[in-house]
């Protein structure tokens, strides 16, 4: 009876976001962009910490050509007033399951974990949904670029960097494969009852001694150009030990911080963190080693009992003020669109305006390694960029009239806009 109805129970919700998709238009992605574009008299945040005032930014075939204060502007066949309104890098999502999980009461639509524990050759990328509906409420946000990345085990697989307008994940590829992620072996605390501290203990003896043989074979197979047996696992950590690709451990306790940093120097790594509750407690130690982390969202409790109820907010001041690179990240695809509002809190507790919007834009792009292309607007790098009618870190001010994806105008419908205009009109009629 039980599974009778959780079955009848899922299927009922599928078939209800079915029809819920097909009743509303279909957003299909932008064209190529075919001729230049200028957009005149905006407030330019740069991205970098620069702002212009009434400036000028012109971008032709995907590219950024001009931005400055509008002498020696090239011509553009088309030109968008923008005085009074605000001008940005797109915002960037880092460590997301966007794409992979639609309804997560429905397991037809989720497809963010593997089986195993060691899952080091799993491309979230070739699973990501370009149809997913969550999609189109970041973009309306101001959220152009995802990191895709898959959950679960160990190891639990690689990651992708991806443009939010897409027919497919061909095309919604921007960097393929750029990181290899790993949660840290650490204390799982019972939600109801006593933690078995030993047991924990003994857990996490044997997921880094795991963690220590993977590494080691990794390292021995990957110094050989052509090995004679072909193995998927140890091979995805190539990149990872010439520097092309990334490793991201996800980690918070700063006891864990420290082994983690440590764990991997062992073996010639750099690791980026991701969550850090408690990286504030061990910053002269990550600035020692020259790490670079992607924290919480600002907007949740301390991770801790007797910490400052408002050390959430104030982390990424913390973090910067000691000279870390701190990028914001977000739990859950639903939580995404309101990634520009924690970088907008960071700058309502101390952190300075600009540094704040690199935290989900600059800052981001370096971590990710895609800073040569896209993260700020500078010339040369990609027209990833959209026209806000006020403050893109405030809730009121974020009202996006424009976005482009590689030069591309992107739709800003969604189906939370679509909801509002259909009630709207409903009882806005007298």
């Amino acid at each position: 009876m039980q599974f009778t109805f959780k079955y009848i129970y899922s299927l009922s919700l599928f078939l209800l976001a079915g029809l819920w998709v097909q009743a509303q238009p279909t957003i299909y992605p932008a064209k190529a962009q075919t001729s230049a574009i200028s957009i005149k008299g905006a407030t330019i945040h740069i991205g970098n910490g620069q702002v212009i005032t009434n400036g000028t930014l012109v971008f032709d075939k995907g590219k950024i050509t001009y931005v400055g204060d509008g002498s020696g502007a090239p011509n553009a066949t088309e030109t968008i007033d923008a005085h009074g309104k605000h001008l940005y890098p797109g915002f960037i999502a880092p460590v997301t399951n966007l794409g992979l999980v639609e309804i997560e009461a429905v397991r037809a639509t989720v497809d963010n974990t593997e089986v195993g524990e060691n899952n080091a050759h799993v491309r979230a990328l070739i699973a990501y949904n370009t149809d997913s509906k969550v999609i189109n409420t970041l973009r309306t946000n101001g959220i152009l670029l995802a990191q895709v990345t898959p959950e679960g085990g160990l190891v639990t697989g690689q990651s992708s960097i991806v443009q939010l307008d897409a027919w497919n994940w061909e095309d919604a590829a921007y960097k393929k494969d750029d990181a290899i992620h790993i949660n840290w072996p650490s204390i799982r605390y019972a939600r109801f009852g006593a933690t078995n501290e030993e047991e924990q203990k003994e857990r996490i003896r044997k997921e880094r001694t795991t963690l220590a043989d993977l590494l080691t074979d990794a390292s021995a197979y990957c110094a050989v150009d052509k090995p004679d047996v072909f193995n998927g696992r140890l091979e995805a950590f190539r990149k990872v030990f010439d520097g092309s690709r990334k490793l991201m451990v996800h980690v918070d306790k700063k006891n864990d911080i420290i082994a983690a940093v440590q764990f991997f120097k062992d073996y010639g790594l750099k690791p980026v963190l991701v969550g850090g509750a408690e990286a504030h407690l061990v910053s002269a130690f990550l600035k020692e080693n020259d790490i670079a982390i992607i924290i919480h969202q600002a907007h949740s409790l301390p991770a801790n009992e007797d910490d400052d109820v408002n050390l959430p907010y104030k982390q990424a001041k913390l973090l910067s003020d000691a000279g870390l690179l701190v990028a914001y990240g977000m739990d859950g695809f639903w939580q995404q669109r309101n990634l520009p509002f924690m970088a907008g809190t960071a700058a309502a507790f101390g952190l300075d305006k600009e540094k704040a919007l690199a935290t989900i834009t600059l800052n981001t792009a370096k971590i990710l390694g895609i800073d040569q292309t896209t993260g700020s607007l500078e010339l040369g790098k990609d027209a990833n960029l959209f026209l806000s009618v006020g403050d893109a870190l405030d809730m009121k001010g974020n009202q996006l009239e424009k976005a482009f994806i590689g030069g591309r105008d992107i739709n800003l419908d969604n189906l939370h806009k679509q909801l509002f205009e259909r009630f709207e009109y409903k009882y806005g009629q007298k």
